[in-house]
């Protein structure tokens, strides 16, 4: 019984820490590190129109027709010189109308290559053709607030950054709609923890939806890359630079349809994160990386790999520790743990039957999102060896 006892409550202490207790300890760092340091974070200076570089706006897109003519207005919106500006689209293999879409837009510098490889390869066949000092990456799908560049721009401004990841932010088209409020919520707490990672040291990478990059410390990332962006960014990080977040330059996207959809999304950032694992196991050595291993770790190892594993054990040890009679604490455990399932039940069923419930939702999302790294694994498995991937419909 006392192994059992040992195993249970590693795996408990494990998942808290993952979900709850990482996040607990950064804001106690950063309270404690303002209240040594007896001042706040040294303000960004702005930049004014002669100070601002020459940025490329960069956009690689698959079959992305649907959504060309919202994307450009939203371009042609944003808040920085045109002059210093390059609007590129890398059309990666596109069969549809995309090419001749974007030859509507005089400002459009369009890079075709013929065959899909993926998106990693996109960006990078993008790059070379690249003359500006910094790129920002944004997705077809994706709109940005109209300070966006000029935030973005300004982040480089802080010592030793040379990666910018900005926020992403999600939105249901209709209320009731489980994928996108799960997500959305996910994102805000999500948000939140790269913001506190970035105060203490360093964001732990930068997702496709916005983000830059310092093309004097450009790293090419595998082609065969599930999650290209996330490669490239921690690539930046592990020579020795940082990586910046800020909320003030975002990227609002509609949430996938539904959560079949929306699983197509999570596997593949499943499989991503833990090929990402392996390639970047050096960023876990305390003696080499020490603020690095803290957090890459504890933001996202765990989560991708040991976390999802304890958090299904926690239910067959359970029951096997109130058989053998372990005592009242595990009977309080044991019920807790089947008031969240039951609620989570709750909100899949409410979600199927068309009905709202936002509370719900949350256990929903939390088990859908543990659930598809075991599914990840058969992906990384089946695309090892391609960039690919199928989009998932949004909403």
């Amino acid at each position: 019984m006392l192994t059992l006892k040992i195993i249970f409550w590693l795996s408990l202490i494990l998942v808290v820490y993952t979900y709850v207790g990482y996040g607990l300890v950064l804001w106690l760092i950063l309270k404690v590190k303002r209240l040594l340091l007896h001042r706040e974070a040294v303000p960004i200076l702005p930049l004014n129109e002669d100070q601002l570089p020459e940025v490329t706006l960069m956009i690689c897109a698959y079959n992305e027709q649907d959504v060309i003519q919202e994307k450009m207005e939203n371009i042609r919106a944003l808040d920085y010189p045109q002059q210093k500006l390059c609007v590129m689209w890398v059309t990666d293999g596109s069969t549809d109308q995309s090419n001749v879409l974007l030859g509507h837009y005089p400002e459009v510098k369009l890079v075709f290559s013929p065959e899909r490889r993926g998106k990693a390869a996109a960006m990078q066949h993008g790059l070379r053709e690249n003359k500006a000092p910094y790129v920002v990456f944004t997705d077809a799908n994706t709109m940005l607030n109209s300070d966006a560049l000029r935030e973005i721009v300004r982040q480089f401004m802080k010592e030793n950054v040379s990666c910018v990841s900005g926020e992403k932010r999600v939105a249901a088209r209709h209320e009731g709609q489980t994928a996108a409020e799960g997500e959305g919520i996910y994102w805000r707490y999500e948000s939140t923890l790269k913001q506190w990672d970035s105060d203490l040291y360093s964001a732990m990478g930068a997702a496709g939806e916005l983000f830059a990059i310092r093309m004097e410390h450009y790293r090419e990332a595998p082609q065969n890359a599930l999650l290209d962006d996330f490669m490239m960014s921690m690539l930046i990080l592990k020579d020795g630079h940082r990586i910046a977040y800020t909320s003030r330059a975002y990227a609002m996207e509609y949430g996938s349809a539904n959560m079949r959809e929306e699983s197509k999304r999570k596997r593949r950032i499943a499989a991503g994160g833990l090929q990402s694992i392996w390639w970047l196991r050096s960023l876990m050595n305390p003696f080499t990386h020490p603020k690095v291993a803290f957090q890459f770790v504890s933001h996202r190892v765990l989560r991708w790999s040991i976390t999802p594993l304890a958090l299904l054990l926690l239910i067959p040890l359970n029951i096997a520790l109130l058989i053998l009679g372990a005592g009242t604490v595990y009977a309080i455990i044991g019920v807790l743990q089947l008031l969240f399932y039951l609620a989570a039940l709750t909100g899949w069923l409410l979600a199927h039957a068309g009905r709202e419930s936002k509370l719900l939702n949350i256990p929903v999302y939390f088990l859908f999102m543990n659930l598809n790294v075991f599914l990840g694994i058969h992906y990384l498995i089946t695309h090892r060896k391609s960039g690919t991937w199928e989009k998932a419909g949004r909403g």
